[in-house]
């Protein structure tokens, strides 16, 4: 027994050191003007594919982004995020399973352009270790593939628990797998009740750019969704003041000058004035490339591919 709690008494060392290093990078990114989003899935899930196309679409609508991508073995991933032409290094973790703030602060120095103003994270295929290690992150996004089963959520509970937004990927599989649209809700609200939930397809087309346009609303100032979990999480580690990649001051995001215009009367949406944290209502986006980028949430726009994940 003696030995278990020194276990868990080191493990808590390990995450409350990295949270204090994740607060540091988090507010020295914010100094910036550089919002990074930290990605999380199983192998296979399609992540890559997605972000190649978000990071496509950036690039020709002027948006100045670069990626991060860590795996275990091979720059096979860096190689097919590089094609989109925007800045990529490859992380190789030499067998470790998840990133850790240290790690990621350690290949962002001297890389990073100075003008980046989004900065993807591909995490180690894996929703066990990373979804425990956050990153300096501003917005953490979780994917699921509908090849993947309607139960992943309650199967990885911290994983989806603690996501701002939920990606589900190869929509245009759905059918042929039978995926029950209603059931994978249900069991992402049993973990996450409210978390915005967005249907993709790299391969179609469906729901690309949703994430570029998620990442520019907290570029913006918009508030991010508050999983009831990231307080529970904080809290067991000794860090109940601490604020968790969804709790980020947006003034923190905010006080900056972009680097991009934006081109329009009107920001995006902050909520609806309820206080719950949840980026309420659906994007609206410019088709021609001219536009500097497409808008985040804003008020009366209803994306055609966004749920909400409320409890039955």
């Amino acid at each position: 027994m003696r030995t278990m709690c020194r276990t868990v008494e080191l493990r808590q060392a390990v995450l409350a050191r990295n949270d204090d290093g994740a607060r540091e990078l988090r507010a020295e990114l914010a100094a910036r003007g550089t919002v990074a989003v930290n990605l999380l899935s199983s192998p296979g899930s399609g992540k890559t594919a997605l972000l190649e196309a978000e990071l496509g679409l950036a690039r020709r609508r002027g948006v100045p982004v670069a990626a991060l991508t860590a795996d275990l073995a091979t720059e096979n991933d860096a190689v097919r995020l590089a094609r989109s032409g925007a800045p990529v290094k490859q992380v190789l973790t030499d067998g470790l399973c998840h990133l850790e703030t240290a790690m990621l602060r350690e290949h962002l120095a001297g890389w990073l352009p100075p003008d980046t103003r989004l900065l993807f994270v591909e995490n180690v295929g894996n929703l066990v270790c990373p979804a425990s290690y956050d990153l300096g992150e501003s917005l953490r996004v979780v994917l699921a593939s509908t090849t993947e089963g309607e139960d992943k959520p309650l199967k990885y509970p911290t994983a989806f628990g603690l996501a701002n937004l939920v990606l589900v990927t190869k929509a245009d599989l759905a059918e042929a797998v039978e995926f029950d649209e209603a059931a994978f809700l249900a069991s992402v609200a049993r973990v996450n009740p409210g978390v915005e939930v967005l249907f993709t397809s790299a391969r179609t087309g469906r729901g690309v750019g949703v994430l570029l346009e998620r990442a520019l609303a907290v570029l913006d100032g918009a508030a991010v969704h508050r999983p009831v979990m990231a307080g529970t999480a904080a809290a067991s580690r000794g860090h109940t003041h601490a604020p968790s990649p969804s709790s980020l001051p947006s003034s923190a995001l905010h006080g900056h000058a972009h680097g991009h215009s934006h081109g329009h009367g009107h920001g995006p949406s902050r909520g609806d004035g309820d206080g719950d944290g949840q980026v309420h209502g659906g994007d609206h986006a410019h088709e021609d490339d001219d536009h500097p980028h497409a808008h985040g949430p804003a008020d009366g726009h209803v994306h055609p591919h966004a749920r909400v994940a409320e409890p039955s």
